[in-house]
């Protein structure tokens, strides 16, 4: 119902409904009050009502979704943080299974995620006797590390190119890391966008490292193509065969296979080989982690809560 109301505003991509809640956001605060002045003048004729004590207006930052959401970063809510770390050691499935998924909320912010809690999700299985060891210890108390340690994400700005890294290990599964570098204050800062990552198949496990390496870019390219669909980015990686793998005439099922999956994005993807010792942004140890900071704020966004008449 609010999406068909808000349509017009919606697409003018300066408004963002959910269910009930309205988000408001602009660069400007002339601009705001003219956005803000439009939304209400079409609640009369609908029948609405706005809940004033559910109402913030001309924030710089808000809480949606359990997401703190300002002009450029996006970082975590340290409730939320504070729910997984006040968590005592699961005792049994279902515990453990409510501390992944609280976890998993935030995967996007923790590098590797799939490769430190899958020893925890296994625990999980029916066929697996529950016992808290010593390496699961290890990987509830990494967890719960990473997440005090995140890094502030940066949201996209998509007139410039994105930097993709990816890594990929045989025995661990497949990771990779999107970043911008962005003007802030008249510098250029480049920070994180977002990680992402997940486990082998049994099947793919059985890849040789080259193999692998082209199916985490793959995989990379469409986990990420909202962001990466028809802008220019560069793909960091640490096998030197990748690039030669992507144009060479092959008859291997699966190499013919990848390379179909990212002839559209040839034009824009340019491949650049990084050594082992450097190429560290996909795998865990970030070279420009001390240059993450929090950017300066330019929206001032509205929440509004709906009630019907």
């Amino acid at each position: 119902m609010m999406d068909t109301i808000f349509k017009e505003e919606i697409l003018e991509g300066w408004m963002v409904v959910y269910i009930e809640d309205i988000i408001i956001y602009s660069d400007t605060w002339e601009d705001h009050v003219q956005y803000i002045d439009r939304v209400l003048s079409k609640f009369t004729p609908m029948n609405l009502k706005i809940s004033l004590k559910n109402c913030d207006f001309g924030q710089q930052e808000l809480l949606a979704l359990g997401h703190k959401v300002s002009g450029l970063t996006l970082p975590i809510d340290q409730n939320k943080v504070a729910k997984v770390l006040q968590n005592p050691v699961p005792r049994n499935i279902k515990e453990m299974q409510s501390f992944l998924g609280l976890a998993s909320y935030y995967r996007n912010h923790i590098k590797n995620f799939a490769h430190i809690t899958s020893i925890l999700y296994k625990l999980c299985s029916k066929d697996v006797v529950f016992e808290i060891t010593k390496e699961r210890r290890d990987a509830y108390e990494r967890i719960k590390y990473e997440l005090t340690n995140a890094p502030v994400l940066i949201l996209p700005d998509f007139e410039l190119p994105f930097k993709l890294y990816i890594d990929a290990a045989c025995s661990q599964g497949l990771g990779a890391a999107l970043h911008q570098r962005q003007i802030v204050d008249g510098e250029p800062r480049e920070g994180v966008i977002c990680y992402i990552s997940r486990q082998l198949k049994d099947s793919e496990a059985r890849y040789g490292a080259t193999q692998t390496e082209c199916l985490c870019l793959v995989w990379a390219l469409e986990k990420l193509h909202y962001y990466l669909e028809g802008a220019v980015f560069e793909v960091y990686t640490d096998c030197t065969a990748l690039n030669s793998l992507l144009n060479m005439k092959t008859t291997n099922r699966h190499m013919l296979r990848w390379q179909i999956a990212i002839q559209g994005d040839r034009g824009n993807m340019t491949i650049i080989y990084k050594e082992v010792k450097s190429h560290t942004n996909a795998d865990g140890h970030w070279i420009i982690s001390g240059e993450i900071q929090l950017m300066t704020l330019k929206l001032q966004p509205i929440s509004l809560s709906i009630s019907w008449k």
